[in-house]
């Protein structure tokens, strides 16, 4: 049973580090190359559906593994059409200066409407997929992924320490006007204590034996573990050159934080 968690946790790291990285290394390259990444990402998302449907009908620890890889690749041919600015929102200009208010998060949705829209049209499909299957792992990975990257999108809206601007890419700037770097805000405090609590919670639920430890609940817990520590680096000067450097080389080392 050990050595199924350790394994189950190595493999959602795995899954977690080198998918951004892959991304990160992706989205570096020249804008010429976008439209064959995305080609080539549009085969594997056409893989994932497949793994996921089939993932679906029974419970197993290789259905885990599909289902949770699967969802990585899903997700990350979303987080890949943005980034290289192919699916972002009917608004690619800087935020309006002296915006503030109800007309910043107007102006805020419009960069990326298209991108949410294409992710709530993505968790549809798996929950008309999910319709009398037994296997709940690809739609729980995906609605986590979304609940967090949610969470983390509002806490640079409303604005954290370290927003990380200074690692987006050139056809992607303007969206460096959209983020707020500032203080810790109630927002941080209250989405970070759902998060933690939700962890500990699912822990403590494993200690009393109040749930069984299949390998699809040791990858979620690890995600949402994961997910914390992204939140975390919003708030402490970490370079993502220590996680990602063999995907950020060949661009210019940034700064730690932004210039003020």
């Amino acid at each position: 049973m050990v050595n199924e968690v350790v394994w189950a946790c190595t493999f959602t790291a795995l899954c977690w580090w080198l998918g951004t990285g892959v991304i990160l290394w992706l989205d570096r390259l020249n804008p010429r190359s976008f439209r064959f990444s995305l080609a080539g990402w549009t085969v594997l998302l056409a893989l994932s559906f497949w793994g996921v449907t089939h993932s679906m009908r029974e419970v197993s620890v290789v259905n885990a593994y599909l289902a949770f890889g699967s969802v990585i690749v899903m997700w990350g041919w979303h987080e890949l059409a943005f980034l290289t600015g192919w699916i972002t929102g009917p608004r690619k200009t800087p935020l309006d200066a002296g915006a503030q208010g109800w007309s910043r998060f107007v102006q805020s949705v419009q960069v990326m409407l298209y991108h949410e829209l294409a992710l709530l049209a993505n968790f549809a499909l798996l929950c008309w997929m999910q319709e009398g299957q037994r296997n709940h792992v690809a739609i729980c990975t995906f609605a986590l992924l979304w609940f967090m990257r949610l969470s983390a999108k509002l806490n640079l809206f409303f604005g954290v320490p370290q927003n990380g601007a200074q690692y987006l890419p050139a056809h992607l700037k303007y969206l460096a006007s959209y983020f707020r770097t500032r203080d810790i805000t109630l927002w941080f405090v209250l989405s970070m204590g759902l998060a933690m609590g939700t962890w500990f919670w699912l822990v403590w639920l494993a200690q009393q034996g109040a749930v069984a430890i299949t390998t699809g609940w040791v990858m979620l817990a690890t995600l949402l573990g994961l997910a914390i520590v992204e939140h975390v680096i919003m708030v402490f000067p970490w370079p993502l050159e220590r996680l990602w450097g063999w995907a950020m080389g060949h661009s210019p080392k940034p700064a730690l934080t932004l210039p003020p």
